[in-house]
């Protein structure tokens, strides 16, 4: 399937040049000669590479640009076009994250060039394919670096929320690390390890260090050798400990407790956490040395509710995979259930959407679940004789998240629009469908 390029370009003859290139270079392209036309444009379909000049006749490639940042989701690679005297605003989109510009008057040569790196590189897979990470932007962009994280990253920093996906993400670079499967894949969550037991389980000890070491016994550096050793929550891990971590990842050596002789470790070290490590070290939480040696290269994913692409895939996979193991019959969601799945939050993310379709798939009896099933989230209450419809609970869950998200933009339409990644429109009409006012007058800080 082709890739598809998002060119953006007022200049009529040089917009249908650069089109016609673009598709000659076997490139599906899509023409816009707005910064409105392409934002439409943007929102609902997928590109490869965009590439858009800095002058714009509605707004300029730099509001644009920071409009897409706003918004839920992470944008495609950005390539600017600009003249001479808008180099230093070029230069400020690359701070912001675009990939590159190109000056006029246009190296068609350098141009076509830059597009096929960045289209190679966001090369897994093409619209409407299914990666191993899901099918949003954001998810295929990661897969797309996997390999090569794999081949020269000894260290990777993975971030985003709790139930995100961050161990689906690391046992996937591993693969790639070990396709054929022979090396050890090693996960420990730093935050359920008690303190006094930690340094034991990491570096691991010897007979006699402590009561009640009768043996020898290597720790999890020594148990991933050859492989990869996934710390979960290193956010979690206290200070003493980060000393001790440090000192191991820098010279790929453990000490075993008790013990005196070091012990050389091969690993490819996964470092994860839903906490902000750099304001961690601000306050004096996290060591600020520890940060820089594992935050070589940062992977961050975003939540569920960023990339609503991802939550059909996810779903429709997970309940096949339950049914199968649990020796179920097939299972899959109606229209109406599909909807209800999309339009929720997922403040859990990936583990909440689990184990509610888990739930839905045993309490199930058709085949297509609806909507209306007793079977998705519930009350985490014990006693609850009735659990709650799914569409019910989804609307309640959907309210009490757009509350919260215009209480915290003080009630800005726009800004809060923004940030669930829909129209002002389109959140006007779920205020009015969910009975959503404020001091009763039924309107918002901005009309």
């Amino acid at each position: 399937m082709k890739q598809r390029i998002c060119l953006i370009e007022d200049d009529a003859i040089m917009g249908e040049a650069l089109a016609e290139r673009l598709q000659l270079e076997g490139y599906d392209c899509d023409w816009y000669a707005s910064g409105e036309a392409a934002l439409r444009g943007l929102a609902g379909k997928r590109y490869a590479v965009v590439v858009s000049d800095i002058r714009l006749p509605d707004m300029s490639g730099e509001t644009l640009f920071e409009h897409l940042l706003a918004g839920s989701g992470e944008p495609p690679p950005f390539l600017f076009i600009t003249a001479h005297g808008a180099i230093d605003q070029a230069v400020r989109l690359l701070k912001l994250g675009a990939e590159d510009y190109l000056t006029k008057p246009l190296d068609i040569a350098a141009l076509l060039a830059k597009v096929r790196e960045l289209a190679g590189r966001a090369r897994v897979p093409a619209d409407g394919e299914a990666g191993e990470l899901g099918i949003s932007a954001a998810m295929r962009r990661i897969e797309a670096m996997l390999p090569r994280l794999a081949a020269h990253a000894d260290t990777v920093l993975i971030t985003g929320e709790s139930g995100v996906g961050k161990e689906w993400v690391a046992r996937a670079l591993h693969r790639r690390f070990d396709p054929a499967g022979s090396k050890p894949f090693v996960a420990v969550n730093c935050g359920a390890l008690p303190e006094t037991l930690m340094e034991s389980e990491l570096f691991g000890h010897v007979k006699g260090a402590f009561t009640g070491a009768i043996r020898d016994k290597p720790g999890v550096f020594e148990q991933a050798h050859g492989g990869t050793l996934f710390l979960d929550e290193i956010g979690d891990m206290p200070l003493a400990m980060q000393v001790k971590l440090l000192r191991v990842i820098q010279e790929r050596r453990v000490v075993r407790v008790g013990g005196e002789k070091p012990v050389p470790v091969d690993i490819k070290l996964i470092c994860a956490t839903h906490q902000d490590l750099k304001t961690m070290v601000a306050r004096g939480a996290f060591r600020e040395d520890l940060y820089y040696r594992i935050h070589v290269v940062h992977l961050h994913v975003p939540p569920l509710r960023e990339r609503k692409e991802d939550i059909l895939w996810f779903a429709r996979r997970f309940m096949a995979e339950m049914c199968d193991a649990k020796g179920l019959p097939a299972r899959s969601p109606d229209p109406m259930a599909e909807r209800a799945l999309v339009e929720y939050a997922w403040p859990g993310n990936l583990r909440e959407l689990k184990h509610s379709l888990e739930r839905a798939c045993i309490l199930g009896s058709r085949a297509l679940l609806a909507s209306n099933d007793e079977t998705g989230p519930q009350p985490a209450v014990d006693d609850v004789p009735i659990p709650e419809r799914l569409s019910d609970f989804l609307a309640k869950s959907e309210r009490g998240y757009i509350l919260w998200l215009l209480e915290q933009n003080a009630w800005r339409i726009t800004e809060t629009a923004g940030q669930l990644g829909i129209t002002r429109k389109a959140l006007w009409d779920k205020m009015r469908r969910l009975g959503i006012e404020r001091g009763g007058t039924g309107s918002g800080g901005e009309e």
